[in-house]
């Protein structure tokens, strides 16, 4: 595949009825059900691919992006609860800016996620890669889905797979010699990464430039800059000795800076 830009794929609005909106306006949804997130990597790889995006789009607000979050779709499922939401969404062309307790597609013109990722575990996998896969590449036709895991930590097989909806399903999506795999939706590669993240070292899934350069987080950008700052620091400082030490070679030679000058 080439790296030219693709044009966005865009989640099909979800079709209420008249009678499910008048019943989804008198239910009381929840915003958090008391679960916690599985461990400290489940946790950490949410936060680390929010602050990666978020550095790749800063100071953009058109779009929607959240990890453990309630994800609403229609009167039978908020009744329910059957499905919760996924690990991680983006959403395109929304305002971003705008706070909410949860995602309901019915207050939000019908918008859907356009991707979306699922951590896997030994207790999610089945669901993860079998009735959620279904879920989102049937009901909500979300142009992207990804699935990384288990713990890297606890396991040294970690699966990663991406797949893009082409017509009705799902296919696949390559990766390339690297083992990284190609977001049209979010317009960067996705790969592993080795290295620390918030006190723990492990493989990371980590965005990825088209020209293959990491994204930062919002911690790294920082040190960049503080790197760069010093690195000019330095720079600034040794030319400052250069022109002293040239400066008592002058007088060494009983000269000055003024009779070189003249």
């Amino acid at each position: 595949m080439t790296l030219q830009e693709a044009p966005a794929l865009q989640a099909q609005p979800a079709r209420i009825s008249d009678a499910e909106l008048a019943a989804l306006a008198s239910l009381k949804l929840l915003d958090e059900d008391g679960i916690p997130l599985e461990n400290a990597w489940h946790r950490l790889q949410i936060n680390l691919f929010e602050d990666c995006l978020r550095q790749l789009w800063r100071g953009r607000t058109d779009f929607y992006i959240a990890g453990n979050m309630f994800l609403y779709y229609n009167l039978e499922q908020a009744q329910t609860l059957s499905y919760r939401g996924p690990d991680l969404f983006v959403v395109k062309d929304v305002d971003g800016t705008r706070p909410r307790p949860y995602w309901a597609i019915w207050l939000e013109g019908g918008r859907a996620p356009n991707f979306i990722m699922e951590l896997l575990s030994e207790s999610t996998r089945r669901e993860d890669l079998g009735t959620k896969k279904d879920l989102y590449e049937r009901v909500l036709r979300v142009p992207e889905y990804v699935c990384y895991g288990p713990d890297p930590t606890q396991h040294t097989k970690v699966e990663f797979y991406l797949w893009r909806l082409n017509g009705e399903r799902y296919r696949e999506v390559d990766a390339n010699e690297r083992g990284w795999r190609w977001s049209e939706v979010l317009g960067v590669w996705l790969g592993t990464w080795e290295g620390e993240y918030n006190g723990m070292r492990t493989r990371w899934l980590r965005l990825y430039d088209a020209e293959g350069q990491l994204i930062p987080t919002a911690a790294e950008l920082l040190e960049q800059e503080r790197q760069r700052a010093e690195a000019e620091r330095q720079r600034a400082e040794a030319a400052e000795q250069r022109a002293a030490r040239l400066a008592a070679r002058l007088r060494a030679l009983g000269l000055s800076d003024e009779d070189d000058a003249a």
